[in-house]
């Protein structure tokens, strides 16, 4: 009796479970579904759901957002890039103010990475990701100060801990140790003994994400995702469906 050799597709199985072996994580599913990953069903979108503003539409999907219980609705990702190495760089804060202007974010702005990338380029984009609601919004724009009045509105909002901690970290500089920053907190916490209203320091503030791109994103099955893109032109919006 002649012995079948292994057909294609099992050579072709037994090199990818080969491949496999040295992913630390591949095609990682929802829970009891195995690697198929979950899908998106929460929702459809239509041009004539939207606002002609895309402050408006964010606005009604960050209170549906609310509303709906999602954990840090105004959590967002912000990413810069330094030029001209073309680096990108990411990280996860709060949005704490919208206006008719644009998206308000506070943070070191003289030692900090994102200081630097946006000294040498001054466009930016966020992020933000509803999980509950299956959206998203993306948003790209210029980045502009905001005035040490407006600023210090803000900060004056914050816990005396944060205050002090605005002047005593020097974000993203190196520290040899974590006493090395607790001596700094101690030493501003002197500065500013018995005084109320501590200024804001110079290098901390608010920037403005003014955007010239707003998209709403909102998750369908099979990945064919509801996708829709402001672009500025002039004084008014240009509203167009994208491809998935």
């Amino acid at each position: 009796m002649a012995v079948r050799g292994p057909t294609a597709s099992t050579k072709e199985d037994d090199a990818s479970n080969a491949a496999n072996t040295n992913k630390l994580i591949f095609a990682p599913g929802d829970s009891g579904l195995g690697s198929q990953a979950g899908q998106f069903s929460k929702g459809a979108l239509e041009q004539t759901d939207l606002d002609a503003s895309p402050f408006a539409q964010f606005h009604a999907w960050f209170g549906a957002a609310q509303a709906a219980g999602i954990a840090h609705p105004e959590t967002a990702t912000l990413a810069t890039a330094e030029l001209p190495s073309g680096r990108v760089s990411a990280r996860i804060l709060y949005l704490k103010e919208l206006d008719g202007r644009g998206f308000v974010v506070y943070s070191n702005w003289g030692s900090s990475r994102k200081a630097a990338d946006v000294a040498s380029n001054g466009h930016a984009a966020l992020t933000f990701w509803w999980e509950g609601l299956e959206r998203q919004v993306r948003v790209e724009g210029v980045v502009e100060r905001l005035a040490e009045a407006e600023s210090q509105a803000y900060y004056d909002t914050r816990i005396r801990g944060s205050r002090v901690g605005a002047w005593a970290s020097a974000q993203s500089s190196v520290l040899a140790s974590r006493e090395e920053l607790e001596t700094r907190v101690a030493e501003v916490q002197r500065r500013f003994e018995g005084v109320d209203k501590i200024p804001v320091p110079p290098f901390w503030g608010g920037v403005r994400i003014v955007p010239d791109v707003v998209e709403f994103w909102q998750g369908r099955e099979s990945r064919l995702h509801d996708r829709f893109r402001y672009t500025k032109e002039g004084s008014e919006w240009r509203v167009e469906r994208l491809s998935p």
